[in-house]
């Protein structure tokens, strides 16, 4: 099978070199004091920051201490025992426990931060990302990167202006299978792309509302909420943000993200889709949650069709296990609940991310090409601290991580203004207000932020 003996070399050759660039990177210049640059030796470090101390924000600042040049000052949350462990971890890394901080202005203000991981909720990411930037941070911010799609594009704006490396975290895109995966479809192997059939069909259970509650010790509730509506606290809310178009919107802007930013990367970056319809309920539990149980989407990229099964409510389905996302087996691919489908006009590729890799087969089922992976924040870290010391444009640039996220805006506002087709106009980004669906979706393209947490519109 030539094409996948190719496939295995190249994924070899690039894992090799995905490792060397990474200990390259130990020697490159480094940026002190927001922004102004001067050559560092190969023993200087980059002195970074973690605003959001959950379970992946604490992977993240181990997994950068980890890194040759580099060293955590502060760990930021707004719940101040929260960042204990993650203290605790980082400390054992680099011999020094960063400092606890609940204000990430704090952290802005520090000229001796290069860098944060942003890993809130992501009703944070946009604005977070826009501060960071004017403060002459370079930023890791995880997926997604904004909740609108007004205040992603400011944020792209935002690092443009002020010349920073954005990270969004789409790790997909730092990794060799996903790479050699577009190498393939462009060289016509599958013939035309007419569709691309994206699945994100996780288990779940019922939402049940939760009363208001006190607010818990130790927590700055209002800082929590920052730029959404002032609410009373509600652990539902708080522990349960998925749910709640404020905080995230469901299993689509989670999940569905990465498989949505994956597809694209693969198709070699397509444009806005002119047009998006999607279905959705609570069709499985019946449940009153905000973000719908179930969306079947569909977007018209005008010379292929893309669409997505997305939702909480198909506990028969799972997700890609460690076996298979660190290159030791192959998934079941028809039970597999993150897979990509991309049709050809002669050949069929399954895609998964994390690690997956991808498979083409024909008629019969026989695999003809393929490449396996394992979990790409092996490459994705390294790439953005190469990116940070030479100010070169990183692997999930803020411009195609805001195109990936607004597949998932406009497929949300779809749903959210009863289940209506929106035709978008890609220069503005902007619905074109042919019906009054579309007139009422343009109205939810930009939050209405509450003081002082306004994104500032910057141009």
């Amino acid at each position: 099978m030539p094409d996948a003996m190719n496939a295995l070399s190249r994924r070899r050759f690039l894992s090799t070199t995905g490792r060397a660039t990474a200990l390259a990177a130990a020697a490159s210049p480094v940026l002190f004091h927001g922004g102004t640059s001067r050559a560092q030796g190969a023993n200087e470090r980059i002195v970074m920051a973690l605003i959001g101390a959950g379970g992946r924000g604490g992977s993240h600042a181990t997994g950068f201490a980890k890194l040759p040049g580099v060293e955590f000052k502060s760990i930021c949350d707004v719940w101040d025992t929260r960042a204990n462990g993650v203290i605790r971890d980082v400390k054992k890394i680099q011999g020094r426990a960063p400092k606890r901080v609940t204000d990430m202005r704090e952290i802005l203000d520090d000229p001796e931060i290069n860098a944060v991981v942003i890993a809130t909720p992501e009703h944070w990411h946009a604005l977070a990302t826009i501060w960071a930037c004017q403060a002459g941070k370079d930023v890791y911010v995880e997926k997604c990167p904004s909740l609108w799609i007004w205040e992603g594009r400011q944020a792209v704006h935002a690092a443009a202006k002020h010349k920073r490396i954005v990270q969004v975290g789409f790790q997909n895109r730092s990794a060799p299978y996903a790479n050699t995966a577009r190498d393939y479809i462009a060289s016509g192997k599958l013939g035309r792309v007419v569709l691309v059939k994206v699945c994100n069909l996780l288990g779940g259970q019922k939402f049940v509302p939760k009363p208001d509650a006190p607010v818990p010790e130790g927590l700055d509730w209002d800082r929590w909420l920052g730029p959404a509506p002032s609410v009373p606290y509600n652990p539902g809310r708080h522990l349960g943000w998925y749910d709640w178009w404020d905080y995230k919107g469901g299993a689509l802007v989670d999940d569905g993200s990465h498989q949505l930013d994956l597809a694209r990367h693969a198709l070699g970056n397509p444009p806005h889709p002119r047009s998006v319809l999607c279905v959705g309920g609570n069709y499985g539990f019946r449940s009153s949650r905000q973000a719908p149980e179930l969306q079947a989407i569909t977007w018209d990229f005008g010379d292929f069709a893309m669409t997505c099964d997305s939702g909480n409510s198909t506990n028969h389905l799972r997700k890609s296990n460690g076996d298979e996302r660190y290159g030791k087996k192959w998934p079941h691919w028809p039970s597999n609940a993150e897979r990509i489908e991309i049709y050809g006009t002669d050949r069929l590729m399954y895609l998964g991310r994390h690690g997956v890799g991808w498979q083409v087969v024909e008629t019969d089922g026989k695999v003809i090409a393929e490449d396996k992976g394992t979990h790409p924040d092996v490459w994705h870290r390294p790439n953005f601290l190469d990116c940070v010391r030479a100010r070169k444009t990183p692997n999930s640039n803020s411009e195609e991580a805001h195109r990936s996220a607004c597949l998932v805006h406009m497929a949300n506002l779809s749903y959210r203004v009863g289940n209506r087709q929106l035709t978008l106009d890609p220069d503005t980004e902007r619905f074109v207000e042919d019906s009054t669906a579309a007139k009422a979706a343009n109205q939810l393209l930009r939050p209405r932020n509450r003081p002082p947490y306004e994104i500032p519109e910057i141009s």
